[in-house]
């Protein structure tokens, strides 16, 4: 089905029908960013991560030229992300083409009128900024994003934990319980989210109010693949709220899902305490790494995953709308 055309460049952009997807596979980047190669194209189809109604391609002249696939839970309605965005070497404008693609494939991801158009994610090696190679594929992705509304940029930096660097230590200063209330744990979003370094959890507290930004937590915390029961909420040795530790899986395995420390608390260094937890649960589970991700620009954060043995693995930029 013709989806668009733009006859300025003669490209097609369509979505791949379920007949062309070994089509779509073939299609190799050699960008210096993260991407979908054909062993992940499949494992994400046959899992429902990827679709054939996410999965975007241009032709020109029957060939590929551009592809565009959006990743998502497998029981959502509409993708998470932009995960993979390549156009050829051929094409002299790559940033017009790109463009050409995404705003074709705008409306079946995010609504007739685009309006909850997913972040693109672009992944990167650390250090990607001294790679010429880098920061231009980086740029014409970038330019192509703004163009359909992703304006806002984030870096966040990707860290690993495995076995072989051993188990942070734990100072037994915090209690660490479960706690089946969800409500409660509303009540714990919302302390911990003040004066949070996180940007997203402050853009989300700006545009939605203090409650329903930690509902909305919540909520995707629950949406992932860990289990409720694994919540923690720390209470220091005279009882007093001190945080929350929530480890959690993502698609590929165990996580650091999130913590944090209210802020009357914070400068005593519970941070290490709840980080060496969760890290320690995920450890006695038999979890051979535990990934946890930060924003560039939260150096606190960063320096609680190195002091506990967590090694910087990749940068991810995210462009996305502005909030409303």
């Amino acid at each position: 089905m013709l989806h668009d055309v733009d006859t300025r460049r003669l490209l097609v952009c369509r979505a791949v029908p379920p007949l062309e997807l070994d089509r779509a596979m073939t299609v190799t980047v050699t960008d210096p960013v993260g991407w979908h190669d054909r062993a992940k194209y499949r494992r994400d189809l046959a899992e429902r991560r990827c679709r054939p109604e996410w999965s975007w391609i241009a032709e020109a002249d029957g060939r590929i030229v551009a592809r565009a696939l959006w990743w998502g839970f497998p029981d959502g309605e509409r993708p998470l992300a932009l995960e993979c965005l390549h156009v050829d070497e051929s094409q002299p404008d790559r940033a017009e083409v790109a463009a050409t693609l995404l705003a074709a494939g705008l409306p079946a991801v995010a609504g007739p009128d685009g309006a909850d158009a997913p972040p693109y994610m672009v992944f990167l090696s650390n250090g990607w900024r001294n790679d010429p190679t880098a920061v231009d594929a980086v740029r014409w992705r970038g330019e192509a994003a703004g163009r359909i509304g992703l304006i806002d940029q984030l870096e966040r930096i990707r860290f690993q934990w495995s076995p072989l660097v051993g188990l942070p230590a734990v100072s037994g200063r915090l209690t660490l319980t479960p706690e089946p209330d969800d409500e409660a744990f509303v009540d714990v979003f919302q302390r911990v989210a003040e004066g949070s370094l996180d940007r997203e959890t402050r853009r989300g507290v700006a545009t939605l109010g203090p409650e329903r930004a930690a509902r909305r937590e919540l909520e995707f915390y629950r949406s992932m693949p860990g289990e409720r029961s694994w919540w923690r909420v720390a209470r220091t040795a005279d009882g007093r709220l001190a945080g929350m530790a929530i480890p959690s899986r993502n698609a590929y395995g165990p996580n650091v899902g999130y913590l944090g420390v209210v802020p009357e608390l914070r400068g005593r260094g519970y941070v290490h305490d709840l980080l060496a937890e969760i890290t320690r649960f995920h450890a006695q589970a038999g979890a051979q790494t535990v990934t946890a991700t930060t924003d560039l620009a939260n150096a606190p954060m960063a320096a609680a995953f190195t002091a506990a043995g967590y090694q910087p693995t990749e940068s991810r930029l995210i462009f996305s709308a502005p909030p409303r």
